[in-house]
């Protein structure tokens, strides 16, 4: 089962296909193809994350703005 995203992202490397490759091989991965997958998932992961980052600041804000909170005073008579 191949990727077509996968399979796009490699034949778009062009002069860059060697550095990725090797870059592949550090890391431990077997083919350009299994690393090529591997950072397209991370990068769907971290922009799902972000979403959710900034849906759940969101909500804060609009959470702290609904309730204000009134100032006590230290005398009686105000």
């Amino acid at each position: 089962m191949q990727n077509q995203q996968v399979l796009e992202v490699i034949g778009n490397l062009k002069g860059r296909r060697n550095y990725e490759e090797k870059k592949s091989q550090k890391l431990g991965f077997d083919s350009l193809y299994d690393y090529i997958e591997d950072k397209l998932k991370k990068a769907s992961e971290a922009k799902k994350e972000k979403k959710m980052k900034t849906n759940s600041s969101l909500l804060k804000k609009n959470l702290s703005k609904t309730t204000p909170l009134k100032k006590q005073s230290s005398c009686s008579c105000c």
